[in-house]
C-alpha cells in the first residue's frame, strides 16, 4: 500500500512539473511573438497634438522648435517656418514660386546668372515632371529645390492630414526625380496655408517649411515699378522675397527682378539661401499670400 502511495506521489509531481515546462513555452512565444506590447498602444499612432503651434513658426518649444527627420540622414531640419538666411548679416534670400515654365523660367534664370545670384525655386510637382530638362538647369546652376506642393492649393491647412501629406511627399518625389538625384530642400505651402502637421511632415522628410517676408505680389502684374518698390518698401520686414516664374504672363516679374538684383548691388547687400538646419531668426512674420 506504501508503495503505491509512493508512485501516485511521483505521478503528480509528474504532471505538475509538466504542466510548468509547458506554462513556460507559452510565455517564451508571447514574449518572441510580440517584444513590444507595452509600448505599442502607448506610441501606435506616432502623431502628437500640438495645439500650440502657429502658422508663424512659432511655438513654445524654444527658439529651434521641434526637429524631424529620420535617423541618420543628416542634421535634423526644425518644423519651425524659417525666414532668415544662412549669410547672415543683411543677405537677401530671392525665391521663384510656381513653376517651372518654359517659358519664364529660362528668363529668371539668365537674370539670376547675370548677377551672379543663387535662388531657391519653389516647384510644383507636375509642373517638374512635365518639365524636367529646367529643374535639372536650375540645378545646374547652383539653386535649390523646394516642394511646393502638387496642386498649389491655398486651402489645404483646412483638409485633412492625409491629403496636406500626400499632396507634399507626392511633389517632393516628382521633383527629385525630375531633378536626377539633387534633394529637395525646403517646403512652401501655397498662400502659406502651413499647418503644425504639414510643417512636421515637410521636416520628417528633410524639407524645412520655408516662408517669406517681402511679397512682391508680382503675381497682380502691378507693374515693374510697384514690384520694385515693393522690395524696397518691405525689405527691413526681413530678407526673403519673393516672386513667381510661373501662373501667367511674368514679363513684370522678369524685368523687377533685373532691377531689384541691381539695387541689391548697389546696396552692398549680398544673397543667399534660407536657414534650413539652423534657428530661426526673423524680424517678421511671413505674411499671408
Amino acid at each position: 500500500m506504501a508503495r503505491v502511495r509512493s508512485q501516485g506521489v511521483r505521478a503528480r509531481i509528474a504532471v505538475a512539473a509538466s504542466a510548468a515546462a509547458v506554462a513556460a513555452t507559452v510565455w517564451g512565444v508571447v514574449a518572441l511573438v510580440d517584444p513590444g506590447h507595452h509600448g505599442l498602444r502607448d506610441g501606435a499612432s506616432g502623431q502628437t497634438q500640438d495645439q500650440n503651434r502657429t502658422p508663424d513658426g512659432k511655438n513654445g518649444e524654444g527658439e529651434g522648435g521641434r526637429n524631424g527627420g529620420p535617423a541618420g540622414s543628416g542634421p535634423l531640419v526644425p518644423e519651425t517656418i524659417a525666414h532668415s538666411s544662412e549669410s547672415g548679416g543683411d543677405a537677401v534670400n530671392i525665391t521663384i514660386d510656381d513653376g517651372p515654365d518654359p517659358r519664364w523660367t529660362p528668363r529668371i534664370l539668365d537674370v539670376l546668372k547675370r548677377y551672379d545670384v543663387k535662388a531657391t525655386f519653389c516647384m510644383v510637382g507636375p509642373q517638374a515632371k512635365a518639365h524636367p530638362d529646367l529643374v535639372k538647369k536650375v540645378v545646374q546652376g547652383g539653386h535649390r529645390l523646394c516642394d511646393h506642393t502638387m496642386d498649389h492649393d491655398t486651402r489645404m491647412d483646412k483638409k485633412p492630414v492625409a491629403y496636406q501629406e500626400q499632396q507634399i511627399l507626392e511633389a517632393k518625389k516628382l521633383i527629385e526625380e525630375a531633378a536626377g538625384g539633387a534633394k529637395v530642400e525646403y517646403y512652401r505651402a501655397p498662400g502659406g496655408a502651413f499647418t503644425p502637421d504639414s510643417r512636421r511632415i515637410a521636416a520628417a522628410n528633410g524639407m524645412r517649411p520655408l516662408g517669406w517676408n517681402v511679397d512682391t505680389k508680382d503675381f497682380e502684374k502691378p507693374g515693374v515699378a510697384a514690384i520694385v518698390n515693393a522690395v524696397k518698401r518691405e525689405i527691413d520686414n526681413g530678407p526673403t522675397v519673393l516672386f513667381h516664374d510661373a501662373g501667367g504672363n511674368r514679363t513684370q516679374s522678369v524685368e523687377a527682378l533685373d532691377q531689384v538684383l541691381a539695387w541689391l548691388g548697389e546696396q552692398g547687400r549680398p544673397t543667399g539661401f534660407p536657414v534650413r538646419t539652423e534657428a530661426d531668426t526673423p524680424s517678421a512674420s511671413a505674411p499671408p499670400s
